[in-house]
């Protein structure tokens, strides 16, 4: 959903310091309703806005049957510093990206993540179409409109993957066609939509072991000026693509003691229309808790979520899917691979994502 986070403590470590960091933020230009989308267009960067972010999650599959979650998200943030200063190195933009790999036989995410100042060739995020990358690392839309196939690349000390990702259907606009609300005040929003149920085929390089694999993923683009309204402490989001073909996105956001401020979201049954989901739709309540040995935080990864009055179950493949990423967005946050079951029945896999657990979210 609604990525991330702790943008402002990035700027020191970008070369943001003395009379810089007093500058006056600039006026970030708000999301309003109707605007409207064009594709592939949109599927680029908006730098006048505040942040931005290209999300990927999926599930992959490796020739023996071995099953394992992945992430790779982009990030691109307006910093505010040095809008008036001509040098090409001056911080106005930042790239961040995180990477991780949730394998049940390690029983803990693996993860890595990057930092850079916007600066050809060394990061960047295209306005075009999708292309953003920090380094190697790299989210690219290979092909035009409508229908896609994008490219993931991303790799640490534990893992790498090269992923080829593609869309089977045109990107789904969430909210009211795209405008996405995420509290009371109609401000706080984001223009945003989701690609899901991509065919996934590529490599990934475990511990120094190459092996194919296949799967299916989940692609978000959301840009925005203001998401988290006064009182918010994080948001619990998730999407699913369901095994009838459809696709659920649903999230809440939390107040201090734990209690929704805004719900919504958006579901796709197998064969049928997209149907947007208003706050009295989506009740999502904790189940059961895991708490982190290294945070200390406390996170539910076990829910009960009720959607229009059908009753499902959220359950992790495994509990230790804590991502500390405070070298580059400054929080630590729980994103991990989830099945969605409806009775006993599993009726879909996709990521569950919990912010504002070991901390309330600064964004």
């Amino acid at each position: 959903m609604m990525k991330h986070l702790g943008w402002l403590l990035v700027l020191l470590a970008c070369g943001a310091g003395g009379a810089a960091a007093v500058e006056p933020l600039p006026v970030f230009p708000s999301v309003v309703a109707g605007r409207g989308m064009t594709f592939p267009a949109d599927t680029g960067a908006h730098p006048d806005y505040r942040t931005e972010w290209w999300y990927v999650t999926g599930w992959l599959k490796d020739d023996q049957g071995g099953e394992r979650g992945f992430q790779v998200t982009f990030f691109r943030v307006r910093s505010g510093i040095g809008e008036g200063n001509a040098s090409r190195f001056a911080p106005r933009q930042i790239m961040l990206a995180h990477a991780a790999l949730a394998d049940p036989a390690t029983g803990r995410l693996l993860h890595g993540e990057r930092t850079e100042r916007a600066m050809a060739p060394l990061a960047g995020a295209a306005q075009d179409r999708t292309r953003a990358w920090v380094g190697d690392w790299s989210l690219a839309l290979e092909d035009g409109a409508g229908h896609g196939r994008y490219r993931a690349q991303a790799s640490s000390e534990n893992f790498a993957f090269d992923l080829s990702l593609v869309a089977g259907a045109a990107p789904l606009l969430n909210g009211r066609a795209g405008y996405s609300q995420k509290a009371p005040d109609p401000l706080n929003a984001s223009y945003y939509y989701s690609r899901p149920q991509l065919a996934v085929d590529g490599t990934l390089t475990l511990h120094g072991e190459a092996r194919k694999v296949r799967g299916h993923a989940w692609l978000d683009h959301e840009w925005s000026s203001a998401i988290m309204p006064d009182g918010a402490r994080g948001w619990d989001w998730i999407g699913i693509n369901l095994h009838d073909g459809g696709s659920l996105m649903a999230f809440r956001m939390r107040d201090a003691q734990g209690a929704a401020l805004w719900s919504g979201g958006t579901l796709r049954e197998g064969g049928g229309d997209a149907r947007r989901l208003e706050p009295g739709q989506v009740v999502m309540q904790p189940l059961r808790h895991w708490r982190s040995p290294r945070s200390g935080a406390e996170y539910p990864v076990g829910w009960k979520v009720d959607i229009d009055g059908r009753q499902f179950e959220l359950r992790p493949l495994m509990d230790d899917q804590e991502l500390d990423s405070r070298r580059s967005t400054g929080a630590i946050y729980w994103e991990g691979a989830v099945r969605l079951f409806e009775g006993e029945r599993e009726i879909g896999q996709g990521y569950l994502e919990m912010t504002g657990y070991a901390g309330r979210l600064r964004m």
